[in-house]
């Protein structure tokens, strides 16, 4: 048997996350467009669809931030801090880095209304 511990982030959490890879993407100069899913349950359903079946949480909803590149899904935020970490980011999103900034323009889901939709993450209460 395997035990999966419960992973649980905070609205806080999730915030942080965005707002790092927003910066991250300001900094480099790298277009791109933030998608709010709490205004749209069409662009919702296309994230959760479009997210592959290997990296869906095995219960509930992937949580946001996620990305995507010219509608091509390169991972969540972990990935990109791993990606960051080991200064592969511009390989992770797709980019020369000499031409980030002209090459690709990112698809970045977030939560920007945190509170309005928190239950939709299974995150009501925190």
């Amino acid at each position: 048997n395997c035990l999966y511990p419960k992973v649980s982030f905070s609205l806080s959490q999730i915030k942080k996350r965005q707002q790092d890879i927003v910066r991250f993407l300001e900094a480099n100069k790298i277009d791109f467009e933030e998608v709010d899913i709490t205004m749209s349950e069409e662009q919702r359903r296309w994230m959760y669809k479009n997210i592959p079946k290997d990296k869906q949480p095995a219960q509930g909803n992937p949580l946001p931030p996620q990305i995507f590149s010219d509608d091509e899904y390169r991972g969540d935020y972990d990935s990109f801090f791993e990606s960051k970490e080991s200064n592969t980011v511009f390989t992770f999103l797709g980019l020369k880095p000499t031409l980030a900034s002209k090459v690709m323009k990112a698809r970045i889901f977030l939560h920007m209304t945190l509170l309005s939709r928190a239950e939709d993450f299974g995150l009501a209460g925190n």
